[in-house]
């Protein structure tokens, strides 16, 4: 099972559009929840809470942050033809900036990783997020990748699954 080189899990961790982001709770169980993200370009992950319904305002994942920081993201590709499998992760140090933050430094990195949310995401173009910011400072990239996966400069491939039914694969495939 061949790991990916640094470059190659930042490159695919970056072009990925939602992340599984990784906590720990006070009694040191594990929380996963999916979440949309933008990469600075000096290794670090923002994310924030937005405008889309939550169970609660009181997060856990925040609560998580401030007494646990270790976090780790995941992305990952799935695909019928295992050939194709890939994961990619980031692991690091977060840190959480409120939307009212008073120094000087936390107001420029909330709006700086608001601004990068706002272009990665057309969702938030028009109605960006307010709640809080997470900030990942990413310590290590590291990925895995099926030994068949053929190396790609350039953007992802998307295989439509073969049906049952066509061994052949001669059936009309759409596009994904």
């Amino acid at each position: 099972m061949p790991r990916m080189e640094e470059e190659e899990a930042r490159r695919r961790f970056t072009g990925a559009r939602v992340a599984r982001l990784g906590t720990v709770d006070p009694g040191g169980r594990p929380h996963l929840v999916p979440v949309v993200f933008a990469h600075h370009d000096d290794d670090r992950i923002v994310m924030a809470v937005d405008w889309k319904p939550k169970s609660s305002q009181r997060l856990k994942r925040l609560h998580n942050i401030a007494v646990h920081p270790a976090v780790c993201l995941l992305v990952d590709s799935y695909d019928e033809d295992w050939d194709r499998l890939w994961w990619a992760r980031a692991d690091g140090g977060a840190r959480t900036i409120p939307p009212d933050a008073s120094a000087d430094q936390d107001r420029i990195d909330y709006e700086a990783a608001i601004a990068l949310l706002r272009r990665k995401y057309p969702q938030y173009r028009d109605n960006p997020p307010e709640g809080a910011v997470i900030v990942v400072t990413v310590r290590q990239w590291s990925g895995w990748r099926s030994a068949a996966e053929p190396e790609r400069a350039g953007q992802e491939e998307r295989a439509v699954p073969r049906r049952h039914d066509d061994p052949g694969g001669s059936h009309e495939q759409a596009d994904t």
